[in-house]
């Protein structure tokens, strides 16, 4: 396999309720529920962009997403602009969702590159960015990228 060839599928997330984080990723993401079993012991659901599967999401989890262990870090999603993110942060804001720093904020010190970093319902990190964004704030962690310290 070449490099050229390697490209990540999709990504599975452990949550706590189902039907409320299907609708947080609807909401907040524009998924689509490509496939969903939501009664019995193995509740899952697959949600997607025009018909390609992006996020699975297994409910099998208890608490909230641990950070102060090995894993996950935050998953990040690009959009084409900054007025996406806008978007996106009036839809967060809406929902009363956990924004780590006050709106949106650029990747590092200088940088053009910026978006809005939040938790989900359980406590997974999650940003939304692009690669060019108007950013009034600024660096929230100087000297480091901001993704890698929220």
């Amino acid at each position: 396999m070449t490099a050229s060839a390697l490209r990540t599928g999709h990504v599975g997330l452990n949550v706590t309720d189902l039907g409320r984080s299907i609708g947080f990723y609807r909401q907040v993401f524009g998924f689509e529920v490509l496939g969903e079993q939501a009664d019995g012991d193995r509740r899952y659901a697959f949600l997607g962009l025009d018909g390609t599967l992006v996020v699975t999401l297994w409910q099998q989890s208890d608490g909230r997403f641990p950070v102060d262990r090995p894993g996950l870090h935050h998953l990040a999603f690009l959009v084409p602009d900054a007025e996406a993110v806008k978007r996106a942060e009036t839809i967060l804001r809406s929902l009363g969702a956990d924004l780590t720093h006050d709106g949106i904020v650029p990747h590092g010190e200088d940088a053009s590159s910026g978006g809005l970093f939040f938790t989900d319902p359980d406590g997974i990190r999650l940003e939304i960015y692009a690669p060019a964004v108007a950013a009034t704030a600024p660096a929230p962690v100087p000297g480091a990228p901001t993704c890698g310290f929220f």
